[in-house]
């Protein structure tokens, strides 16, 4: 067991809570402690009778069972594995900006789901962190099972695949990406690669509640991989190894 700690208390901070939850609130469901009808996320409910706690239930929970357990544990390794790796990667020292991510993206997939009776929305928001963390490592090698190989950038649209094949809904995955998209695309691609206005910027009160542990301006300083080549260009460097690829399910 103390490994077992040790092990859950080396996860990220955000990481972790959001790891735990996405355990704690199906097993609550599972268990009948609370009864799954009040965790889904159900437009009428939320907006008619003002059980404004669904959309948060929503993003929690997963109807654990025969046919969806496998399904359930692939999910949860990937929030394992990418909310971690940007958590300590891109977002290093930045909990404010992981923080915001995670909300601007949750607020879109909650609108989303209001408006396409979505009423599970813990794999959108999974692969929305996911679809980040692929482009901004978008020329990286991955494995994935069977051996595999391709560039990171793919990866999302290869989970899509796979997902549907063991049981998974497209939407939810394509939901996903899309909100991913969408906040590269006005945190990075947009202000950085084409030169236009910065529309997302992490509130001052989230930086007074989690301050950023290294140095520098608040803020998010890190370009995407297309700005790191085009400097790298200007400055006559040679070609940068940015990081290893690895196999999905190695721990």
């Amino acid at each position: 067991m103390s490994d077992l700690g040790d092990w859950f208390r080396s996860i990220p901070l955000i990481t972790r809570y959001w790891f735990a939850g996405s355990i704690a609130v199906p097993l609550v469901g599972k268990l009948g402690l609370i009864s799954p009808v009040y965790l889904f996320l159900w437009p009428d409910a939320f907006i008619n009778r003002f059980q404004i706690w669904r959309p948060i239930t929503a993003t929690f929970f997963f109807p654990v069972g025969p046919g969806t357990g496998f399904l359930y544990l692939v999910n949860l390794y990937f929030l394992y594995q990418y909310s971690s790796r940007l958590e300590t990667g891109a977002f290093d020292g930045r909990p404010a900006d992981y923080i915001f991510m995670l909300l601007f993206n949750w607020i879109c997939i909650v609108i989303t789901g209001l408006a396409m009776d979505m009423q599970l929305l813990m794999i959108p928001l999974i692969m929305s962190v996911l679809y980040v963390w692929a482009q901004l490592n978008r020329d990286l090698i991955v494995t994935f099972w069977f051996g595999t190989r391709f560039k990171a950038c793919y990866l999302p649209w290869v989970i899509l695949g796979f997902n549907y094949i063991i049981g998974g809904s497209v939407i939810n995955e394509l939901i996903g990406n899309l909100v991913g998209h969408l906040y590269f695309f006005l945190m990075f691609k947009y202000p950085m690669d084409l030169g236009g206005r910065n529309f997302l910027s992490t509130p001052q009160f989230l930086y007074r509640w989690l301050p950023n542990r290294r140095g520098g301006v608040s803020g998010f300083g890190v370009p995407p991989a297309s700005m790191r080549r085009a400097a790298e260009d200007q400055q006559g460097g040679g070609r940068h190894n940015w990081g290893q690829g690895f196999r999905l399910g190695d721990q």
